[in-house]
């Protein structure tokens, strides 16, 4: 089960240069679950509670609508956070937790102001320019989450940000994410978990990829040597992924 993160959209991402190996490496190997984010692609864009308990809640809706048992839940950014909500709430559900790219504490809990202060702006620029006809605006945005992406990936991140969701649900959910905070729950995650996190990531600072395995009991953090948020297929950290996680997930024909 991946747990759903904004810039999604469940149909758009079958051939999308940026989340379309990711779908192709697990799927055969799993069955992959997977679901828009409230406020996002597919799903209601005028949802009016996105607070972690929400976004919980949804996990265990759909859990119980297929009739789901045990599964490995996979968080990716502020996917994390509420994957490690469920994984405390439900350790008998969840096998194994991967996390990548996730954080623990959104960045108003991070306690640095001159994070908080371009976050801020960055938060008001987004509710004044998303998915508006803004190539500057767009760059700006896609650059921060795969600033390593050919012509291909950035085209279609841009055209992601038109088509995910409103410029007004955008500002919300950034607003939602910094106040992010389940350090409490790290210890009570009993399920074998594995961390990943681009050491230059420019969107969740490599620290809270650290913060996040030194406090989840056992787990094992991955290193990966990258820029981008989202791993893309052509970089080397790409291969690293898929090797320690077959290794952690039991794949036959990992390496």
């Amino acid at each position: 089960m991946k747990a759903a993160n904004w810039l999604t959209h469940i149909e758009h991402e079958w051939e999308s240069p940026v989340w379309g190996h990711w779908i192709r490496e697990i799927s055969p190997r799993h069955r992959l679950v997977r679901w828009d984010e409230r406020g996002c692609g597919l799903s209601d864009w005028n949802a009016d509670d996105l607070s972690l308990g929400a976004w919980v809640h949804d996990m265990e809706t759909v859990v119980d609508a297929l009739g789901l048992e045990r599964f490995a839940v996979l968080g990716i950014s502020q996917g994390g956070a509420a994957a490690i909500a469920y994984a405390a709430r439900h350790p008998e559900r969840v096998s194994h937790l991967v996390l990548c790219g996730a954080y623990a504490r959104g960045w108003r809990h991070r306690g640095n102001a001159e994070e908080a202060e371009a976050r801020s702006a960055l938060l008001g620029l987004t509710r004044l320019g998303w998915g508006q006809n803004n190539p500057a605006f767009r760059q700006l945005f896609t650059t921060r989450f795969i600033p390593d992406a050919g012509a291909t990936e950035m085209e279609w991140f841009n055209d992601l940000q038109r088509v995910s969701t409103s410029p007004e649900m955008a500002g919300r959910l950034m607003d939602s994410f910094s106040r992010v905070d389940v350090r409490p729950l790290l210890a009570d995650v009993k399920a074998p978990a594995i961390v990943f996190h681009a050491q230059r990531d420019a969107v969740v600072p490599f620290d809270e990829g650290r913060l996040l395995a030194a406090g989840i009991p056992g787990s094992t953090f991955v290193p990966l040597p990258s820029r981008n948020h989202l791993l893309l297929e052509h970089e080397p950290a790409w291969p690293i992924f898929l090797r320690e996680l077959g290794a952690f997930l039991g794949w036959r024909d990992a390496a």
